[in-house]
């Protein structure tokens, strides 16, 4: 493999692969390549958005990707709810990575949907506003402040970019053939200052994991605005 590394950012529910520029534009800077998709419904795709937008359009998304422009040696990169289609992608593509980097991801299980691993109260209460939105089809972002951002400048950009995420990614299982990261060398980065509700249970499993790499970085769950530097750092050095 040259010195020339491929990362593959995929985003969270609610934003889209402009969330990553301040992490793309760093890896680009030193001298790698740098694909940030937006998941089909959302940010700049969000005109869409249908009923049909299930887990199975958001895997595709990414695979498509990879094999059109022909990536290999991937780092793929998927935050929060962007762990649900790194894993799909590992389960179809394995041979088309280098490594999963889950950024306090949550981590499915085959034959569930991302509710049913979720607490009832939080699933609840995001089915009844994707009901008041848009009769289901849809769930609005929630504040920015529960992705733990702080800068008032930060919040501001987010909230200007934030699209209502199809309910169907959420409420549909994923199908996964092979064990979760299929052989794929795997790092966890949890998000510490604050911690992130949902996405604990997952940080958990990936530290009991001897053949994971477990790392920390001390911020808000939006990693990629509140503290692009250190993270950039952190995907720089991964092996």
């Amino acid at each position: 493999m040259s010195s020339q590394r491929t990362y593959v950012l995929v985003h969270g529910a609610w934003h889209g692969g402009w969330c990553w520029r301040r992490v793309t534009d760093r890896l680009t800077a030193a001298g790698h390549r740098a694909f940030a998709p937006t998941q089909t419904g959302l940010g700049e795709r969000r005109h869409l958005l249908t009923p049909e937008v299930t887990p199975e359009t958001f895997a595709l998304d990414i695979i498509n990707l990879i094999e059109a422009e022909d990536l290999r040696d991937v780092y793929l990169v998927g935050h929060s709810f962007g762990g649900r289609s790194i894993s799909v992608t590992a389960d179809r593509i394995p041979q088309r990575l280098r490594r999963l980097v889950y950024l306090d991801a949550g981590l499915p299980e085959n034959g569930k949907s991302a509710f049913e691993l979720m607490a009832p109260a939080v699933r609840d209460a995001r089915l009844a506003a994707a009901q008041a939105h848009d009769g289901g089809l849809s769930m609005p972002p929630p504040p920015t402040e529960a992705f733990g951002v702080t800068e008032p400048a930060d919040i501001t950009w987010i909230e200007r970019h934030l699209t209502p995420h199809p309910t169907a990614t959420y409420a549909l299982p994923i199908t996964l053939t092979h064990p979760l990261g299929n052989g794929v060398p795997a790092t966890y980065i949890r998000c510490t200052n604050p911690g992130y509700a949902n996405t604990v249970k997952s940080a958990h499993y990936a530290q009991s994991r001897d053949d994971w790499q477990y790392l920390e970085i001390h911020t808000g769950h939006d990693a990629m605005v509140s503290a692009p530097a250190e993270l950039t750092d952190m995907l720089l050095t991964l092996p």
